[in-house]
């Protein structure tokens, strides 16, 4: 994915989705010592884990998100609640390659920042399993200021807190709906496919990796 925003000048900011950009995430490894793969789609399906995991993100607490499960799909909610316990084991380290980049970014004076769909309540668990993400300069993460990618208005936060220049900003996510969201910011955006890529990605943008 091409941003279709014009590089009016040098690219001053680099900034990473994180979850399978930064850090690799399954959430079938916090169940695999006791479901199937297919066992965990099967749960996976049955509460629309994509969007309602979306909903921590946003903000929603994990005491509210079980609430939740109790009135829609009661005999969920205990299945829920191992997935917060053991979420540590859904993070495999970090994606291979993107740790050297940014730290090669780093060495060349460029800002790196993080902008993340991710709950405020097991944030912590990130670095621990990445360290790298620890070397950013910051990070702006979803579920604690209320708002998720797509939402234009986190965006507009990221660009506000950080004070950026959107067209002198590169965002990379491996998600195409949050890539075109950030074009549509005026961010210069690329879809996150494999860290040969995204050097190449930004190498044709003039960045030293």
């Amino acid at each position: 994915m091409q941003s279709s925003v014009p590089v009016t000048g040098p690219i001053t900011t680099v900034v990473f989705d994180l979850g399978q950009v930064l850090v690799r995430w399954d959430p079938y490894e916090a169940f695999a010592e006791r479901w199937t793969r297919e066992e965990f789609d099967a749960f996976h399906a049955e509460i629309d884990f994509p969007s309602f995991n979306h909903e921590q993100d946003a903000g929603r607490s994990f005491a509210d998100a079980r609430a939740a499960l109790e009135r829609s799909h009661p005999h969920r909610a205990a299945d829920f609640e191992h997935y917060v316990t053991n979420f540590a084991q859904s993070l495999g380290g970090p994606v291979p390659g993107t740790t050297e980049i940014v730290e090669e970014l780093i060495a060349a004076d460029i800002r790196v920042l993080g902008l993340t769909n991710w709950s405020a309540e097991n944030f912590h668990e990130a670095a621990a399993s990445a360290p790298v993400i620890n070397r950013l300069e910051g990070v702006l993460v979803s579920g604690e200021v209320g708002v998720a990618k797509p939402d234009p208005a986190i965006y507009d936060l990221l660009i506000q807190r950080f004070k950026l220049d959107p067209p002198l900003t590169f965002f990379t996510d491996d998600s195409l709906r949050n890539v075109d969201a950030a074009s549509g910011a005026g961010l210069v955006a690329r879809h996150f496919t494999g860290a040969d890529q995204l050097r190449a990605d930004l190498r044709e943008l003039g960045l030293p990796v």
